[in-house]
């Protein structure tokens, strides 16, 4: 399983990738193998501030239904455009073409609070 050493993790199995002032987030390569074949993500939240913890939209799988939450608080600036047509990038590509938002980031300092990749990989074998 890939875990990169460049993100940071929740417990939920979202990442987020900061660049900036901005940060992507998707869901990671466990997550996605949980859920089996992506055929649907449903996000209604792009334009709208969410706190930390919050709901920002769905990923349906063949076999369920997830909710998917903000890692850290901000606004949902852009939904991933290709997700529409192809769902199964998430699977497919998790931590590149299967992104899911990019947000703002105006509290920086709650990525203090998320999960390295160690720490998310001894979460997951515990």
């Amino acid at each position: 399983m890939i875990i990169p050493e460049n993100l940071k993790y929740t417990s939920e199995h979202e990442w987020i990738s900061v660049e900036g002032d901005v940060a992507f987030v998707g869901i990671t390569s466990f997550a996605q193998g949980e859920l089996g074949d992506i055929v649907f993500v449903e996000i209604e939240t792009q334009g709208e501030t969410l706190a930390k913890g919050e709901t920002f939209g769905t990923i349906e799988a063949v076999k369920t239904v997830s909710d998917l939450f903000m890692p850290v608080s901000g606004e949902v600036l852009e939904v991933n455009p290709e997700l529409e047509a192809s769902p199964e990038l998430v699977n497919k590509d998790p931590y590149g073409q299967g992104w899911l938002i990019k947000i703002s980031l105006p509290n920086p300092e709650e990525l203090g609070d998320l999960l390295t990749a160690a720490e998310y990989q001894a979460m997951l074998e515990a």
